[in-house]
């Protein structure tokens, strides 16, 4: 005969915030390999629940360059 499990009521955390930045920019591969091992265990089992949300900032930056010379334009022959 099995017993149900006693259930108690959840426990509700506050909010954690993230914030994640994107950009665009060149990739250099740098390879580091990487092993994990799984190791079975028989443990007791508290369940945490993370719901999460996602909201966008779009941010636009301007850059003005200073360059030598007359220009990108090719001289007349």
């Amino acid at each position: 005969m099995h017993c149900r499990p006693n259930m108690m009521p959840p426990i509700v955390y506050p909010t954690k915030c993230y914030t994640q930045h994107q950009m665009q920019m060149t990739i250099v591969p740098h390879i580091h390999p990487s092993h994990t091992t799984y190791v079975n265990h028989h443990l007791f089992q508290h369940q945490h629940y993370f719901p999460h949300t996602q909201s966008v900032v779009n941010d636009v930056s301007h850059q003005h360059v200073v360059c030598p010379g007359s220009g990108p334009f090719p001289r007349p022959f």
